[in-house]
């Protein structure tokens, strides 16, 4: 059905600061929704407390408040702009609980403020783990053994039925905050007092252990019609007991067959009618037993999450910005791929290359600070990386960290020196160097089960890997070899160097798999032999993005980006960005003309400025 009329006057509610969980992909979702409810006539107020986002421009609201984000604040800016809706699916879990607590305070019903995408009964379910396992199981939806928990005696009752080990869950929290595992009475009791801390609501789901297990995410998008898509479907490398956003992960899914994906697909779906989301985007995410393929649903997050830009971005299809039209009454039939430019919404997206994101961390900055990764967030940023391949994508989301690795078969020399029972032990404990021990391993020919029954990790992902290692330059063309993740620095011979830049071409992120003709030049190189896009002869200038967040370099620089790129388009220039962070507004398919989604390195972006032969490049806004 067209636009909801009735409701002129929305309030958009931001995510805050940024902190660990909560980064500048609700700067993009926010500035999306903005857009997109300004062009359709709606009057937008917005209110956030972070003045380095692209959202708090006086341009993408009819009015801006820079403020604290706590509900006596919002409750005056209601009284004051007297909004007829909140959209609170946009800003993280910051606008969510704030939309909960002025909900149960009656703020919404006092100034007659309806709720957009979710009401606060779907909400409350998806939030609260207890009511969110009690639906679930009512819909026929395999959930974990679990004790909810009000308080520390009965949370500590949690081990007498279900036993060691115990995976903590607080309802309510952001990136993980609180959650753990406990073997032992010890640390039940220590990361108890932590859960219920962590939990606003003082809540805590106390369940049966599945680390080990595979999981999975879908990015789900349903209307008022009751049509759902799914965007996206996400692996995680890393097994369950790492934090999703600290789990390196791979789009399209790899290791499942198409039934287990449509199981799971359909599953997903049930879940959104269930719990009650009525429009917009979700993140559901499950749980696959290796061994025996036992499935369980794990949890849903009843908004735009972190992964909903990285699925955005992986796939062309802008989540926040139809989640935002949905939410004002819009169908997935009426809205208008803008890629493609003619199908609609509710085609699913479908990928013919894959997408690989790594976070990025900044230990080294805190050296004593323990490094092993665990149920709650600790990465800072990431990127993501588009190819043909698992392996090529690999190496170059690698290349893209900045840390001075050139791929996979860059070697590592923290490991060149250790016995096997040192490098045995760095495998089977996660932390963020150990993708580069697994290289190491698959290096001195290690058994591949070895290795996957050491990390958990899916036996498919390491022998694409180790296919990456026993490739013979002198037997292997150039063109395979690139496709395996091989990269200039790994080559001796200079013919052959020659060989692998004459084999990278540019690709389109068309959201169809080619079936219809893309608008947008949304553009990656990959191993091939025709490009997709050519470049123009107009005045163009390319402007080098920042990368991947990081403790000293975060989205105050794509701030600076965005504008720079704002000012050439509007000084007729063709404004060119290359990035490579998957969470930022510079990397929107509609911020430059043109968008190349690669690594930050001398190869990349020498092979984009011999392509492009721009009249100028700026350095200067992307930071260090």
């Amino acid at each position: 059905m067209p636009a909801n009329k009735d409701i002129q006057n929305i309030l958009i509610i931001g995510s805050g600061p940024i902190v660990i969980g909560q980064a500048c992909e609700f700067d993009y979702s926010g500035s999306q929704a903005a857009k997109a409810l300004k062009n359709e006539g709606y009057r937008v107020v917005l209110v956030n407390s972070n003045p380095a986002t692209i959202m708090t421009d006086p341009i993408m609201a009819d009015a801006t408040y820079i403020e604290p984000l706590t509900s006596s604040f919002i409750e005056r800016i209601i009284e004051k702009e007297k909004p007829d809706a909140v959209l609170p699916t946009l800003g993280g879990q910051t606008a969510l609980n704030l939309s909960m607590e002025l909900s149960r305070k009656g703020v919404f019903e006092k100034n007659g403020v309806e709720l957009l995408g979710a009401t606060a009964e779907a909400i409350d379910i998806a939030e609260n783990r207890w009511k969110f396992k009690e639906a679930m199981e009512e819909a026929g939806i395999k959930t974990l053994e679990a004790v909810y928990a009000k308080n520390f005696e009965e949370g500590m009752e949690a081990s007498k039925s279900i036993g060691y080990p115990l995976m903590l869950r607080p309802s309510f929290i952001l990136g993980g905050g609180g959650t753990g595992v406990a073997h032992n009475e010890e640390e039940l009791k220590k990361k108890l007092k932590d859960a219920f801390t962590a939990s606003p609501t003082q809540e805590v789901l106390i369940e049966e252990s599945v680390y080990g297990w595979k999981e999975f995410e879908l990015e789900v998008m349903r209307d008022t019609d009751g049509n759902g898509v799914i965007v996206c479907g996400i692996e995680n490398f890393d097994p369950m007991g790492v934090h999703t956003g600290d789990s390196i992960t791979v789009a399209p899914i790899q290791t499942l067959s198409d039934k287990e994906y449509q199981i799971m697909r359909d599953e997903a779906l049930l879940c959104l009618d269930t719990i009650g989301i009525a429009t917009g985007g979700s993140n559901v995410q499950f749980a696959i037993n290796p061994l025996n393929g036992d499935r369980r649903i794990i949890e849903m997050n009843p908004r735009v999450s972190r992964s909903s830009a990285l699925a955005s971005k992986a796939t062309g299809f802008p989540i926040a910005k139809f989640a935002a039209l949905l939410a004002v009454g819009y169908s997935l039939t009426e809205l208008t791929n803008d890629i493609t430019g003619t199908t609609p919404a509710s085609f699913e997206p479908v990928q013919d290359y894959v997408v690989v994101k790594i976070p990025r961390f900044d230990f080294p900055k805190f050296p004593s600070t323990d490094d092993v990764l665990g149920t709650s967030m600790q990465s800072v940023g990431e990127v993501m990386s588009i190819a043909s391949t698992f392996t090529e994508s690999l190496t170059k989301a690698i290349r893209s960290l900045e840390i001075g690795k050139t791929g996979i078969r860059n070697i590592d020399t923290r490991f060149i020196n250790f016995d096997k029972n040192q490098l045995r032990e760095e495998i089977s404990i996660p932390r963020p160097r150990r993708i580069f021990a697994i290289f190491e391993a698959i290096r001195r020919n290690w058994p591949v089960d070895d290795i996957a029954e050491l990390s958990k990790i899916d036996p498919w992902f390491l022998r694409e890997i180790e296919k990456s290692f026993s490739a013979n330059p002198d037997e292997t063309p150039t063109s395979i070899l690139k496709m395996l993740g091989w990269t200039d620095e790994d080559l001796d011979n200079k013919d052959a160097k020659k060989e692998l830049d004459k084999s990278r071409v540019y690709k389109l992120v068309d959201t169809c798999s080619a079936e219809f003709v893309s608008k947008t030049p949304y553009l990656y190189s990959t191993n091939g032999t025709s490009d997709d896009d050519s470049a123009s002869d107009k005045q163009k200038v390319i402007v080098i993005g920042s990368g991947p967040n990081r403790i000293g370099q975060g989205i105050e620089f794509d701030y600076c980006c965005v504008h720079g790129v704002g000012s050439l388009k509007e000084n007729g220039y063709e404004a060119i960005m290359i990035n490579s962070n998957p969470e930022t507004v510079s990397t929107d398919y509609d911020t430059a003309d043109k968008l190349y989604f690669e690594p930050l390195s001398w190869s990349e972006v020498k092979s984009v400025l011999d392509r492009e032969k721009p009249d100028s490049v700026i350095i200067q806004l992307g930071g260090q």
